[in-house]
């Protein structure tokens, strides 16, 4: 039991230290079948797959009914590697990859450009599975759609950045709408005393009062840290605040969702310096 206990222990540090050589080698087959599209190399493409490989599309269909669609892998690969005039320009924005063992799957959204036009766009699922040769492609479905598609990647540090300034613009300007539906249903934000803890509805409450005056609250935001997940599904952040209290530490988790980022954890901290915290101790202990 104690040795079950000890690998039991060890195991998760295990897998985090193979995580960023795992991810690109999981990205590694993706990448290189499209870059045998762009190439016109069918050949290049073919060693992206796994043997028995499938295609399936889902769609729409003109009679208004849900699809899945197949495509088998030699007509793709023969595609591929007949002469045509526009390249074949598959863009991948973000890729959300999980494994375990032997198994991994890959979320890519995604743009198609037949040359310098764009053609259509959505999500690729990708299925691939860890052989003797490495890791490749045992499955893939995709979305296609004509709205709503990126032509280039998103500056997201920059999303990031303006979203949180206009949070905290709206709580300047007491913008009710803005400040909390810039934070997910299940947001927390922790204030500086010890019972400050509310999900962002109980904030919402808790706040009606501040937000019926001109200014909710007034915090200048500065020297700000953006860090980003693997996966670009999450973030976080640190940022210094000039506030009414004196300065501040905000920090926080967001989360990217269809309608964008959205702050999922924030928690504010009063910053005290070295040289005044045996005051500072002497005032909480009162």
């Amino acid at each position: 039991m104690k040795k079950l206990f000890i690998l039991l222990f060890l195991f998760p540090a295990l897998l985090l230290a193979q995580t960023d050589e795992e991810l690109a080698a999981v990205k590694a087959p993706i990448q290189l079948l499209f870059d045998g599209m762009r190439a016109g190399d069918s050949s290049m493409a073919s060693r992206a797959f796994h043997p028995g490989s499938r295609l399936q599309t889902a769609y729409v269909g003109q009679d208004g009914q849900p699809h899945l669609g197949d495509e088998a892998v030699e007509d793709f690969i023969k595609a591929i590697g007949t002469p045509h005039e526009q390249i074949y320009n598959e863009q991948i924005w973000s890729y959300d990859i999980r494994i375990d063992g032997l198994l991994a799957t890959a979320w890519t959204e995604y743009t198609f450009f037949l040359g310098d036009q764009l053609s259509h766009c959505g999500v690729n699922a990708f299925q691939l599975f860890k052989g003797a040769e490495g890791w490749k492609i045992s499955h893939i479905t995709d979305t296609r759609r004509r709205e709503g598609c990126l032509s280039e990647a998103p500056d997201e540090a920059a999303a990031i950045n303006a979203l949180l300034d206009a949070w905290h613009q709206a709580a300047a300007t007491a913008d009710e709408d803005t400040f909390f539906g810039s934070m997910t249903a299940d947001g927390i934000y922790l204030g500086t005393d010890a019972s400050e803890r509310w999900q962002r509805d109980e904030l919402r409450t808790w706040a009606q009062a501040a937000f019926e005056r001109d200014t909710a609250w007034a915090f200048t935001p500065h020297s700000r840290q953006l860090y980003f997940a693997q996966n670009g599904q999450t973030a976080w952040f640190e940022e210094k605040l000039d506030t009414w209290m004196g300065p501040c530490r905000g920090s926080g988790i967001l989360t990217k969702t269809p309608e964008g980022w959205k702050i999922r954890h924030y928690n504010l901290a009063v910053l005290v310096a070295n040289e005044k915290i045996q005051e500072f101790i002497k005032l909480v202990k009162k």
